[in-house]
């Protein structure tokens, strides 16, 4: 990101920062006694340079998610991949909704490697993908009631993008009950400043947004507990 465009992101975050502190926003909400972890649409017509979708930062977000992902599997606890995919992209009725008037959903076919999940992180055959044809990862998808059978309290969210399916999953989450805990080296998208904005005002009302080394460190810790 330009630095300039960096410089007035944090003038404008601390004077922000002040105002909700007034008001009484930027509560904790923690993390509770078991977490999943949901990774947004980090497939490669995302992770992969080329497309419509495609983020910026992936040299350091899909080796961050590794990390995570490693420390989840080494505990046993639940991770989910989410896509975006649809089987019908023309005439009157595609699955694409009105969704497909605003952006190039079209290339989001199923069955192509473009909705496949990034082969880098090496997704195993007991960690579930979940397609969607929305933002959120909840909304007509069984994620929720998967999370809820699993015993699962906590998500902690990783992917793409901020400002679109990260975002819309998290207001989702908490709605639905579950505490989000976002990683911020973790998310990405396309716009230059979207992902500093909207992990901002996440963290201010939707869920709580923790570096990368305080959501392994946690882990570590509930691990050596036995938790």
């Amino acid at each position: 990101m330009d630095q300039r465009l960096r410089d007035a992101l944090e003038t404008l975050f601390a004077a922000d920062s002040a105002f909700y502190d007034e008001r009484g926003f930027q509560r904790r909400v923690g993390w509770g006694r078991k977490p999943a972890l949901v990774n947004i649409d980090l497939a490669n017509a995302w992770t992969r340079p080329g497309n419509p979708f495609t983020c910026s930062g992936m040299e350091t977000i899909i080796p961050a998610v590794l990390e995570v992902l490693t420390a989840f599997r080494a505990r046993g606890l639940p991770v989910v991949f989410t896509t975006t995919a649809y089987d019908v992209v023309e005439g009157a009725h595609t699955d694409m909704g009105l969704w497909g008037r605003k952006i190039p959903a079209e290339v989001l076919r199923t069955g192509t490697p473009l909705v496949e999940i990034d082969e880098r992180l090496e997704r195993r055959d007991n960690e579930p993908v979940i397609v969607k044809k929305q933002a959120s990862a909840f909304r007509g998808t069984m994620l929720g009631s998967y999370l809820v059978a699993a015993g699962v309290d906590t998500v902690v969210v990783t992917g793409t993008t901020a400002s679109a399916c990260v975002r819309a999953t998290v207001e989702d989450a908490i709605a639905d009950g579950f505490r989000p805990i976002v990683v911020r080296e973790c998310i990405g998208d396309r716009i230059a400043g979207a992902v500093e904005w909207n992990l901002f005002d996440i963290d201010a009302k939707f869920g709580d947004v923790e570096p990368l080394e305080a959501v392994l460190d946690h882990l570590r810790r509930n691990e050596e507990a036995g938790a």
